[in-house]
């Protein structure tokens, strides 16, 4: 038997001053005119049935035919305040750089249009640049949409550190446990899930500090080397 884990590297200095730097922004404190956002995204695939399935009866559970036909594939973009317990979820037929720019757009002038900067932390995929905001918008834009953005990078194989991908595990044991073969249908379901979870207001108290990792995780950073 396997499990597939995303492992860091061990003693590196590139992971461990990101892991850091992401973890010093988690234990700032709340702040309205600079909100600390996490988003990520993952690929969904849209699956439609064969056959109709059956539904639930007394002692038995629904059924569904185990052929499936595919009706092609998305992208979900997560996009979640840990401290205010907000969460914005979307789905889009790509995920390039000039869809991430209008998700960032959104963010900017519909979901915080009033804050100063927005603290974003994300992955560092190569489309999670402000340079792909260039490629969406005129340069007087883009250029402005930036200077609102202050951005902090995951390490590589650090995901574990990205709030957003923790909503999205759940989400998608909570909202996407079935076939959904059309786009808006989905969109639909998610707008629904993001209803239900920001009138809960479900916040995130993240617990684990930098002064625990470099006890618990002193495996990740390099010796040093001293003159």
């Amino acid at each position: 038997m396997k499990k597939c884990w995303t492992i860091p590297p061990a003693g590196n200095a590139a992971f461990a001053a990101a892991m850091e730097d992401v973890l010093a922004v988690y234990h700032r404190p709340f702040d309205p005119a600079r909100p600390v956002v996490c988003m990520d995204e993952k690929p969904y695939q849209l699956l439609g049935h064969v056959r109709d399935p059956l539904p639930v009866r007394p002692g038995r559970d629904r059924r569904e035919d185990n052929e499936y036909v595919r009706s092609g594939t998305c992208s979900i973009f997560c996009w979640v305040e840990p401290l205010r317990g907000w969460r914005r979820v979307d789905a889009r037929p790509r995920r390039t750089r000039v869809d991430w720019a209008h998700q960032v757009e959104h963010l900017l002038s519909v979901d915080y249009p009033d804050a100063a900067t927005v603290v974003l932390v994300m992955d560092n995929l190569n489309t999670h640049t402000t340079a792909s905001l260039y490629e969406a918008f005129d340069p007087a834009k883009a250029f402005a949409l930036a200077q609102r953005l202050e951005i902090h990078h995951t390490p590589k194989h650090g995901s574990w550190l990205n709030i957003a991908e923790i909503e999205l595990s759940a989400l998608t044991r909570q909202c996407l446990d079935r076939r959904i073969d059309d786009l808006a249908v989905l969109n639909t379901e998610l707008a629904a899930w993001q209803q239900h979870t920001n009138s809960d207001q479900r916040q995130v108290d993240w617990h684990f500090t930098t002064d625990d990792a470099r006890v618990k995780l002193r495996h990740l950073y390099p010796t040093t080397q001293r003159n």
